[in-house]
């Protein structure tokens, strides 16, 4: 196990910069996601924590040890791909230990060693197969065993489930996150996924444009978002954003009054966030209800998400019970004030209401 630190971290390729001046730690033994949109950064981060990439100008710490020029395989990290990247040619056992054998390890420690993590992966039925007889979930099991056979300070994740099907991510979801419980190694795993993200991590780096937006619990950065990048990139479905003005009431929208959980300066511009869980539905009138009409109702199954007008706006609703609503029925809509936020229009920065209730 080791605590990676990042400091003042810039990458440049000749005159376009990727990033400057990243600064971070991720904690000793902590499973950390690096989340955000292709072409923010993360991947480049993690391969610079590798040493597959050249640092511009900035420290790589692992363990307290810089690791600029230090060569990948003296770093004590171990890799795995989105590719499986497994050699064909060679059994499941064989690809396990691989990376065991080029470095000399005795014949029956390299044999323990891949017992253990093949255990580890329920692997053990497969170890005389080669890679095309697996399934793709099996073939990145095979990857992460060779990882873990070199007990490595550091693991490093990039976006290894993307090649998988929906009921397999979920799965590996799991496997990943129990494997790294039993090893208790530092992790590093990059992913655009938000939903990998909220149920892998113990802590989510939210990058964008080669720069941290915000470094928190899962909980932090959906209870609270540091701005309006993240409020919208975590959730599923979005967050509603709509644009208002400040009263002594909450916000005005349209003729709507939108609830706040305290209060903020009146007649101030800014951007109102509910998530779509924190509205209820119901009979049109209702006290401290806002008037809507249905535009959509879709039922998953287990809940139902609802579209609809508020104003000039679409505002989405889920709902957990399934229901039907006919379109351009009224109803009244009734907001968690607790969990609305509230953001700068210019900044986009969170505005951290006074505490009471909005008057």
């Amino acid at each position: 196990m080791a605590q990676v630190d990042y400091r003042n971290i810039a990458k440049s390729y000749g005159s376009m910069k990727v990033m400057e001046d990243i600064s971070f730690t991720i904690p000793d033994g902590k499973f950390v996601v690096l989340l955000g949109p292709s072409g923010c950064g993360k991947t480049t981060l993690l391969r610079m924590t590798a040493g597959l990439e050249k640092i511009t100008r900035g420290e790589v710490m692992i363990g307290g040890e810089k690791m600029n020029g230090v060569h990948p395989r003296d770093r004590d990290i171990a890799m795995v791909f989105q590719s499986y990247a497994l050699y064909p040619q060679m059994s499941v056992a064989d690809n396990i230990a691989f990376g065991l054998q080029v470095r000399g390890m005795k014949k029956a420690d390299v044999a323990e060693r891949v017992k253990w993590a093949a255990g580890i992966l329920a692997l053990e039925p497969y170890l005389d197969r080669k890679p095309a007889a697996l399934s793709g979930g099996q073939r990145q099991r095979v990857a992460m065993g060779r990882a873990i056979v070199r007990e490595p300070k550091v693991f490093l994740f990039d976006e290894p489930l993307s090649n998988l099907d929906a009921k397999l991510r979920g799965q590996m979801r799991y496997e990943i996150r129990q494997l790294h419980d039993r090893v208790n190694a530092t992790t590093i795993y990059v992913t655009h996924d938000q939903v990998e993200a909220m149920t892998m991590a113990d802590l989510i780096v939210v990058m964008r444009g080669g720069e941290i937006m915000q470094m928190g619990t899962p909980d932090e950065v959906y209870d609270r978002p540091a701005n309006l990048f993240v409020a919208d990139f975590i959730g599923s479905p979005a967050i509603n954003l709509l644009a208002g003005k400040s009263t002594a009431d909450g916000v005005r929208f349209g003729k709507a009054v939108l609830p706040l959980p305290g209060r903020i300066e009146p007649g101030r511009s800014v951007v109102y966030g509910i998530r779509p869980v924190d509205i209820g539905i119901g009979e049109p009138g209702a006290a401290g209800s806002v008037a809507a009409s249905v535009l959509l109702s879709e039922t998953t199954g287990s809940e139902t998400v609802v579209h609809v007008a508020l104003e000039d706006s679409e505002v989405r609703i889920v709902i957990p019970e399934r229901r039907r609503f006919e379109r351009n029925a009224a109803v009244g809509l009734t907001i968690d004030r607790a969990k609305a936020l509230v953001f700068d229009p210019g900044t986009e920065a969170r505005i951290e209401p006074e505490a009471g209730a909005a008057a």
